[in-house]
């Protein structure tokens, strides 16, 4: 029989589905070290993972009977491919699935920090409210604004139709531009990522994190954005040099920031937490109910067709496909 290891505490769905199976558990509410992934899955023949885990070289080339990772998130930046590839060790995703979530949470910080929505709710429950007041927490409007997008992807696609409601207009960057039909659906014009930078009020990222998109937003491109601009970042928390963006948002050189991922998690530096300016989320983007239960279910799809010869719903790296 296969044996299974979940590197996280399981709801009720996963030991469901898993029962017929010699399936074992992380049941703490705590990310394992690499020694204890390696010892606790030591003949696991499948490894159920989330982002946090690190599954590098030494994991992959200590678990002798290794066939499948499934990695219960859209990323896969937490896997060492390459290392899986020389193993023949496949590597599944779900990346599908977080999309209108992820989208919400990157609408929900664009109006969270245009509309001052944080600063507000502190300065109430702090006993500040004496009643209106003309000037108190003006924020921007969105209506007439330019999103500028920064990955159009399925995510960015989903952002863009948001804020079509609003009343902005779209413009974006990807590394391949759509086809004329889908930018005219979504009234999207394809700018280079500096002119982007330059136009747009608000900026939001939805590229994956690779050797090319780490800094994308550096020093040098935070100087572009308008003094008035806002930043958001639901991808991955080294998209941005973090340091450069406090610097910005200390001299308030723009408007402000809306994260939910950072560059080194869980650490989220001091400085950052200081600022007004800045709304900050513990890494929510998918974090829904029916995001995550389907998440698991298509985590678990995915490793039981590896494990059976099929071919599974998404996939990263599949060692039949490699040797055809």
């Amino acid at each position: 029989m296969e044996k299974i290891f979940v590197t996280f505490p399981p709801s009720g769905i996963v030991k469901v589905l898993l029962k017929e199976f010699n399936t074992s558990y992380n049941e703490e509410e705590r990310v394992l070290s690499k020694e204890e992934i390696i010892e606790r899955a030591r003949d696991a023949t499948a490894l159920m993972t989330t982002l946090v885990d690190k599954i590098d070289r030494d994991i992959i080339f200590s678990l002798p009977n290794l066939k499948v990772i499934s990695n219960c998130a859209a990323g896969y930046d937490n896997i060492d491919i390459e290392a899986a590839k020389e193993r023949k060790v496949a590597v599944t995703n779900t990346p599908g699935i977080v999309t209108k979530a992820t989208a919400d949470i990157a609408m929900a910080l664009i109006l969270a920090v245009s509309r001052r929505i944080i600063e507000a709710d502190r300065f109430l429950r702090a006993g500040k409210f004496e009643g209106w007041r003309f000037n108190l927490f003006q924020g921007i409007d969105l209506n007439r604004k330019v999103l500028g997008i920064v990955g159009m992807g399925k995510i960015g696609k989903e952002v863009a139709q948001r804020a079509i409601g609003f009343g902005m207009r779209i413009i974006y960057y990807s590394r391949h531009r759509l086809p004329e039909s889908e930018e005219r659906i979504l009234s999207a014009t394809y700018y280079p990522l500096d002119e982007l930078l330059k136009i747009a009020d608000v900026v939001s990222l939805h590229v994956p994190l690779t050797p090319e998109t780490r800094h994308l937003i550096n020093k040098e491109r935070l100087q572009l954005l308008k003094p008035g601009a806002i930043l958001i970042n639901t991808a991955r928390g080294p998209v941005v040099d973090e340091q450069a963006l406090i610097e910005a948002l200390k001299e308030k050189r723009i408007f402000g920031a809306g994260l939910d991922v950072y560059e080194n998690e869980p650490y989220v530096p001091p400085e950052l937490m200081e600022l007004d300016n800045v709304v900050l989320l513990p890494h929510i983007g998918s974090a829904t109910v029916e995001t995550r239960q389907t998440m698991l279910i298509e985590a678990i799809q995915n490793m039981l067709k590896v494990l059976e010869g099929e071919k599974p719903d998404s996939y990263v790296y599949l060692p039949q496909l490699d040797e055809n």
